[in-house]
């Protein structure tokens, strides 16, 4: 039975899909030419070869359950792509250069003169009390003074089509190699569209990622080590840490594999003996990376890395220090600093913001709670959050009590209606809600991935799209429609 195209609609929401009046918006003309001419069981073969697929390429999450522990799961990956023209991709990606530029003056600023500071932008005291800001990072310089080289950016498109940044991930963002495995996928599952279509391609991302390590590397005149760093198998972004060392060429160490010597110098434990190593793209969180200068009782890290790191014997990608801004309080600054450091104007807004530890932003927040989002400064995954409109009255009393207690650990926003794509279901092509996560390179040059992670609130209605609580993947097309 064909597809009743005509039946589908998102009232109410911005569909990246379908537009206005049941027409395609331009850039998924083509992909809807295609899905119009396929009956639903075959969709829904479609759908069941891209599952196969998955599991036999082994691309797997991590849940962790407190009963259960760690489980491994197959990646959820829906066939129906999100679609972006390219004629505002640009802007986008032109946002996201400026954000992070931004950024990192902000992060070098914090750890040399502060002037953002002293000139009153941002107050002082949310960066003494910030638990990112790292005092044995203060007066260190590191390569190019850039720190936050990777970025994962979370975007989302409210009802009337306006897109926002929604948090910026500057300490350890994952989910790249999600982004370039369901590109794999879906070109086994839709390859005539790659054909006839002019869609973007993503897959040069390890080789620029590559490159921007290398550029790191404090040995200019020899081949460079870099290595990636692991907390190890039971991490739930192991098999991304596996898949991007691979792509690269590059050793997955753990911590037990490298050491600093007495030159403060990193090496490498192999079968020749001890190799130099002279980038370490690592994946661990700051609190574990050195237990002589962080937490003393990690068996993650390297005693001694901060020191090799801080005498420019090493470069570290990201920067330790870097979650300094990434923290969703000071993430309410970044049209500020943007202002400050580059004297422009933000070319994408941040949603619109309640900073819980101003009193009179915090007596509005209380004031509104049923219909708010309240999130803590430092979550993720979707915990430690509020959804006001449909919270418990018990929930929003707890919240309430603890926003009055720590009023500098939260932040409120109203609720964005995220917008949609359809997505293959039991009972069909349904309308789900989406989000996209570009990645950002920074180096000698910026380099914006063309498109990013799409994830999508895989139960009706539900705005969580993260993977950890039920939420699947897209991939994300940006095409060209003038080609």
């Amino acid at each position: 039975m064909q597809v009743d195209w005509g039946a589908y609609s998102a009232p109410g929401l911005h569909d990246e899909l379908m537009g206005p009046g049941g027409r395609p918006r331009a850039a998924g003309r083509a992909l809807m030419r295609h899905l119009s001419a396929l009956d639903e069981q075959e969709i829904g073969l479609r759908q069941q070869a891209a599952e196969l697929a998955i599991k036999a390429m082994g691309i797997t999450f991590t849940v962790y359950h407190e009963q259960d522990g760690s489980i491994d799961r197959a990646w959820p990956l829906d066939i129906i792509p999100r679609t972006i023209a390219r004629r505002e991709w640009q802007r986008i990606e032109a946002g996201l250069r400026q954000r992070v530029t931004a950024l990192n003056l902000f992060i070098d600023d914090i750890y040399h003169d502060q002037r953002i500071l002293k000139e009153g932008v941002v107050p002082q005291d949310l960066i003494a009390s910030s638990t990112n800001f790292r005092p044995e990072c203060v007066g260190i310089t590191p390569p190019l003074r850039c720190w936050a080289h990777i970025c994962g950016t979370d975007l989302v498109r409210d009802k009337d089509g306006t897109v926002y940044v929604l948090e910026d991930n500057l300490r350890v963002p994952s989910g790249v190699s999600y982004m370039l495995e369901n590109r794999q996928v879906i070109k086994r599952v839709f390859p005539e569209m790659f054909d006839s279509a002019a869609i973007l391609p993503v897959d040069d991302y390890p080789s620029k990622l590559h490159e921007m390590l290398l550029a790191l590397s404090p040995r200019r005149q020899q081949r460079a080590e870099i290595v990636v760093l692991t907390p190890g198998v039971y991490n739930s972004a192991y098999f991304e840490h596996a898949y991007l060392a691979r792509q690269m060429g590059c050793e997955l160490v753990e911590g037990r594999d490298l050491a600093v010597h007495d030159d403060d110098c990193v090496y490498m434990h192999t079968v020749r003996g001890w190799t130099p190593v002279d980038v370490i793209y690592r994946r661990i969180d700051d609190d574990f990376l050195d237990p002589d200068v962080f937490r003393a009782d990690s068996t993650l890290g390297v005693r001694g890395l901060m020191r090799a790191w801080s005498k420019g014997n090493v470069a570290l990608a990201n920067a330790p220090g870097a979650g300094v801004a990434d923290d969703k309080l000071i993430y309410t600054y970044v049209p500020d600093m943007i202002r400050y450091y580059l004297d422009e104007d933000a070319i994408l807004p941040n949603v619109p913001s309640w900073r819980c530890c101003e009193p009179k932003q915090l007596e509005y927040v209380l004031a509104h709670l049923d219909s708010l989002v309240v999130k803590t400064i430092d979550g993720s995954g979707g915990y430690g959050m509020l959804m006001g409109p449909s919270a418990s009255q018990a929930e929003r009393s707890k919240f309430a009590a603890a926003l009055k207690r720590t009023p500098r650990g939260y932040i409120a926003q109203p609720v964005v209606t995220l917008s949609t794509v359809p997505t293959f279901t039991g009972s069909g092509l349904e309308p789900r809600h989406v989000d996209l996560r570009p990645f950002v390179l920074s180096g000698q040059q910026t380099h914006v991935t063309t498109g990013g992670l799409t994830r999508v609130a895989m139960r009706r209605g539900t705005l969580i799209v993260n993977s950890s609580q039920g939420g699947g993947s897209k991939d994300t097309w940006v095409v060209d429609t003038e080609a």
